[in-house]
């Protein structure tokens, strides 16, 4: 006869199971794809950036699920002729730390706010010297250069918006974000997606993002995505996306107040961030800034339109 306690047991040798891959999936990704640049002690959070070239500081801010080399791909050394370049991770992606250690508990569904984020980031500036530079910053990396304009005026000289999300959207951002990001989400499925996801559903997912523009080569090789798929990683991302409308609504109330040269750039076949959304709205509330739209771009104007991030960035740059 089966004993009772034999499907607890099993369970929880399959937990334990998933848990070690997890494990060395992990430092597997860590040792795979090390810190391009320098560990900045802010308040004894570490911040990871990469700087490289001479001039201007221009900061570069990555989007959700990211880490400081989708910068670092290609478009970094394309600037750094003219520029110091400043690539940062955000607060539990790539290889920074988390603001508050009680949003790495796996039962904790608490995250950093934008403005948190900027803070940080801004902090980790501050602590090399860095004053008054410009901020780019793509997808959820554009929130969280218009959190440091709003939350922190004075310490940058104009704003570089690509692909951004700055805006209000109606309804939530599906089940996936909001299982994540809660508690129950975080101690058990988490867990799984860092065991088990595949690199043929990273690559599905690296072409969803860039569609309908092809992936550059060698991108996925480079980019790190295998870091995104630790367990901190993964709760931080899906915590801070599921609470952000809030944060959001809150920031267009400090919009129209924002007197600093900012340039928008934005595919017009970005379906992550529509553009009847973002930069639509945003450019009614703000007029002085400038938006370039680029017909049949999608969400990634940084890989597959350079030319014109690297143009908006210089109109900054002339304008301060």
């Amino acid at each position: 006869m089966l004993s009772p306690l034999l499907p607890a047991a099993l369970a929880a040798g399959a937990t334990a199971a998933t848990l070690a891959r997890a494990h060395l999936r992990e430092r597997a990704a860590e040792a795979a794809f090390p810190p391009e640049g320098r560990l900045v002690d802010v308040g004894g959070v570490p911040v990871h950036v990469v700087t490289r070239g001479t001039g201007p500081d221009l900061v570069l801010i990555h989007g959700a699920s990211g880490n400081a080399r989708d910068w670092t791909f290609a478009f970094v050394d394309r600037m750094a002729d003219r520029y110091t370049v400043h690539a940062v991770d955000r607060p539990g992606m790539g290889h920074t730390g988390r603001v508050n250690p009680d949003y790495d508990r796996p039962l904790s569904s608490a995250a950093e706010t934008p403005r948190e984020q900027a803070e940080l980031l801004q902090g980790a500036m501050a602590a090399l010297g860095v004053e008054r530079p410009i901020v780019c910053g793509h997808s959820f990396g554009g929130t969280i250069a218009l959190a440091w304009a709003c939350y922190r005026p004075g310490t940058l000289s104009g704003l570089v918006l690509v692909g951004a999300a700055s805006n209000r959207w109606e309804g939530g951002l599906g089940p996936l974000y909001a299982v994540n990001a809660s508690a129950f989400g975080g101690a058990a499925i988490v867990p799984m997606f860092a065991a088990y996801a595949s690199d043929a559903k990273v690559a599905a997912v690296t072409r969803a993002i860039f569609d309908p523009d092809p992936v550059p080569e060698g991108y996925l090789a480079h980019v790190g995505a295998q870091l995104t798929l630790r367990r901190r990683s993964l709760r931080a991302n899906a915590r801070q996306v599921n609470g952000l409308k809030p944060h959001v609504i809150a920031m267009e109330a400090l919009y129209p107040s924002l007197d600093l040269p900012i340039e928008w750039v934005h595919g017009a076949a970005d379906t992550i961030c529509p553009a009847h959304i973002h930069p639509e709205p945003f450019t009614a509330m703000v007029p002085h800034a400038r938006l370039t739209m680029l017909p049949g771009v999608g969400h990634m104007p940084h890989h597959v339109a350079p030319d014109a991030v690297d143009d908006a960035v210089g109109r900054v740059r002339d304008a301060r």
